[in-house]
């Protein structure tokens, strides 16, 4: 985009374009949990008259087909850049100077002067912080593992952790989690929170709360986790999914007046400015919100800041986001705890029930559906799905909690019969408190 207004732009990458999202985040996992879906699916089809032989997963064939379709965005990526001007440099960059960035490839460093350096490089997992944390992987690796493993331990309780022991686990996996919190999905509607656990639960994940790991041990019959509370869990493989830290290592930023936080991220202004002004930082490395989306949006900002007439800008108050977790998550605005501390005064309209589908389906799965409403107002200021396909369906309500909508104007509106959306603009009773 900054390509083409005219500017000079050159891009430094040591690996393959997209970034986490597109090579090991949002799209391998979410292809991933279209296939631990289908393991459902085939035992959902015998309540609708359909015989299916027991199935079996190809994890191989898994695996190459979603290597094929990464290496495909992979040059779709390069294309854009190449097609819009964009001088392409393979290599790990590094500042050097006020102006001036180092990129280093096969052995060779070639240096580049710039009126402005814009920092994007992302975020990393957090390495596995115990006795024998070594033989842990991290959500980086998950995906290529050489063979299916038959035992997964995770340990994490945020969104990576919940969404990969929901889907290996749907894969065919025996999967054990371990959260050491009271709950999983810190910063989660309570509600939502319970729910989820619950529900994975249902499925087959031994999701243990209050449940921390004291060391790996290597043995023959696999890795041994040593737990806290004396007890022990063996796994073929061990993944920690505890948090993601900025990508910020041997870049040179600290060393040419760049201030970072405490956990190395570019402390940046609203204008994503960092201590040195030419200095610019954008999404997961400035550990703000990390979702793809947002850092998309705070780029297409510093492109009309710095090319354009400077008033585009990031709204962070309204950001729809979707859990893949089986059942998945949808939500948008804020929790009923946060709500209450902001509004004081507000109405909770919840709704509890098994989906039509599942009354064939032989499934045990609910859904939630939740409203939080501010009395005063009469806006809807949280959104929270845990269902089918909740992102897809939470994706057009956020345009109208964008708008500023009512639980009037919720109520006014027509369900789409029969659907589970339907539920949003037909629940008419606050819950009682």
């Amino acid at each position: 985009m900054a390509a083409q207004t005219g500017a000079r732009v050159a891009v430094a990458e040591d690996a393959p374009l997209g970034g986490t999202c597109v090579n090991v985040g949002c799209i391998p996992k979410k292809l991933y949990s279209f296939a631990a879906h289908y393991a459902e699916a085939f035992e959902e089809a015998h309540g609708y008259g359909w015989n299916v032989p027991k199935p079996s997963l190809d994890w191989q064939l898994l695996k190459a087909n979603r290597a094929a379709e990464i290496s495909r965005l992979n040059s779709i990526y390069g294309g854009l850049l190449t097609g819009a001007g964009v001088k392409l440099l393979h290599g790990r960059a590094k500042v050097v100077g006020p102006h001036e960035v180092a990129v280093t490839s096969q052995g060779e460093t070639q240096t580049y002067r710039a009126k402005t350096i814009l920092v994007a490089t992302g975020g990393r997992p957090l390495a596995a912080d115990v006795p024998g944390g070594e033989l842990a992987i991290s959500s980086d690796q998950v995906f290529d593992l050489p063979q299916f493993p038959r035992r997964l331990l995770v340990v994490g309780g945020g969104y990576i952790a919940c969404e990969f022991a929901s889907i290996f686990r749907g894969l065919g996996a025996e999967v054990t989690q371990l959260y050491r919190g009271e709950q999983v999905l810190r910063g989660f509607d309570a509600d939502v929170r319970h729910f989820v656990a619950a529900e994975m639960r249902k499925k087959g994940v031994d999701l243990r709360i209050g449940s921390g790991v004291e060391s790996l041990v290597q043995t023959p019959d696999g890795i041994l986790a040593c737990l806290k509370d004396g007890s022990t869990v063996l796994a073929d493989t061990v993944l920690y999914a505890t948090g993601r830290h900025p990508n910020t290592a041997g870049l040179g930023l600290a060393e040419i007046g760049v201030a970072l936080s405490a956990n190395g991220a570019v402390s940046v202004d609203a204008q994503y400015r960092s201590s040195v002004p030419h200095v610019m930082a954008i999404g997961d490395v400035t550990d703000r919100v990390q979702l793809t989306p947002v850092a998309l949006a705070e780029a297409m900002a510093v492109v009309d800041q710095l090319f354009g007439d400077g008033r585009r800008a990031v709204d962070y108050a309204l950001i729809p986001t979707a859990v893949f977790t089986h059942p998945s998550i949808g939500t948008i605005g804020l929790s009923e705890e946060k709500a209450r501390a902001q509004y004081g005064d507000i109405r909770i309209f919840r709704s509890d029930f098994r989906a039509l589908k599942h009354t064939l389906s032989g499934s045990s799965e609910r859904t939630l559906m939740k409203l939080v409403v501010d009395v005063a107002s009469d806006r809807v200021v949280g959104l929270h799905m845990v269902g089918a396909d909740a992102g897809e369906i939470i994706q057009g309500f956020a345009v109208a909690m964008r708008g500023g909508a009512t639980k009037a104007l919720f109520d006014s509106t027509l369900g789409i019969h029969p659907t589970m959306a339907e539920e949003f603009v037909t629940m008419r009773v606050p819950v009682p408190g």
